[in-house]
C-alpha cells in the first residue's frame, strides 16, 4: 500500500508539476510571465464579475425580479 501511495506522489510531483516547476524557474528572469497563471484567474474573475453586475443592471431595468420580501423561503 505504501508503494501504491508513494506512486500517487511521484506521478503529482514529477509529472503534474512540470508547469508549475518551468514558472518556478523562470522567475528569476520574468516575473510578470512567472504569474501568468495568477493574471489569467484575475481576468476571469473580473470578467465574470462584470457579466453578472451587467446582468444584475439588466433584470432590474426589466423588472423581472420580485422583490417581495416573502418572495424567498429563507426571508
Amino acid at each position: 500500500m505504501k508503494n501504491f501511495f508513494e506512486g500517487i506522489a511521484w506521478l503529482f510531483e514529477e509529472i503534474f508539476f512540470i508547469p508549475f516547476a518551468f514558472l518556478r524557474e523562470i522567475e528569476l528572469t520574468s516575473w510578470t510571465l512567472a504569474n501568468s497563471v495568477s493574471w489569467i484567474f484575475l481576468l476571469v474573475g473580473f470578467s465574470a464579475m462584470v457579466y453578472w453586475v451587467l446582468q444584475l443592471n439588466l433584470f432590474d431595468k426589466k423588472g423581472e425580479e420580485d422583490k417581495d420580501p416573502s418572495a424567498h423561503s429563507f426571508l
